[in-house]
C-alpha cells in the first residue's frame, strides 16, 4: 500500500456523506432521543413497541416481595390510585395485581381552555413460594401503598429446617 493511498483515504473520512435511506435529519433525531433517555433515565416517556415503533410508556409499579418463616408480604407503590382501581388475585401461588390509572385535569379562563388526560393500566404476576394459605390472605391500601400478606400453611412451616454450620 502506498503512502499516497493512505493520505487520500484519510481525507475522504472527513467528507460529509449522505445515506439516502436514513434521511437528512436521522442523526439529529438519534441525538435528541439520546438526550431525552439520559435526562429521564428509568422513567421513559415512551417505549419501543412490538414492531420497533415508539409507544407511550406503560405504568409499572415498583414491587417489594419479602418472606419470613410464617408469611409472605408483597408491597406495591401505586401513587395517585384508589383501591377501587386495583384488583388482586391469588391462584396457584401466583399473585396477580391489575389496575388502571386515570387522570383528568381541566382549566378554563376568559379566553382560554386547557384539558389534560392521562390513562394507563398495569398487570403484574408475581410468583410466591409454595404453601401460601390463600384463604387467610389480606390486602390493605393506604396513601398509595398496597400491602398484601399471606401466611404460610402450618405443614409448610414444619418442612423448613435450619441447618447449623460448623467451623473446621
Amino acid at each position: 500500500m502506498s503512502g499516497k493511498h493512505l493520505v487520500l483515504r484519510h481525507r475522504h473520512e472527513h467528507l460529509p456523506s449522505y445515506r439516502e435511506e436514513a434521511g437528512p435529519y436521522r442523526g439529529f433525531q438519534r441525538e435528541m432521543n439520546r438526550l431525552f433517555e439520559d435526562f429521564f433515565g428509568e422513567y421513559p416517556l415512551a417505549e419501543r413497541g412490538v414492531e420497533g415503533e415508539w409507544a407511550p410508556a406503560a405504568f409499572t409499579p415498583q414491587v417489594d416481595v419479602s418472606e419470613t418463616d410464617t408469611e409472605v408480604k408483597v408491597s406495591a407503590e401505586l401513587p395517585g390510585m384508589d383501591e377501587k382501581d386495583i384488583s388482586i388475585e391469588l391462584q396457584d401461588d401466583v399473585l396477580t395485581l391489575r389496575g388502571e390509572k386515570k387522570s383528568e385535569q381541566e382549566e378554563k379562563g376568559k379566553n382560554w381552555f386547557r384539558r389534560e388526560q392521562s390513562y394507563g393500566s398495569f398487570h403484574r404476576a408475581i410468583g410466591l413460594p409454595a404453601g401460601v394459605d390463600a384463604s387467610k390472605a389480606k390486602a390493605t391500601f393506604k396513601k398509595g401503598m398496597l400491602t398484601f400478606t399471606a401466611p404460610k400453611r402450618a405443614e409448610e412451616q414444619a418442612k423448613r429446617k435450619t441447618v447449623p454450620i460448623q467451623a473446621e
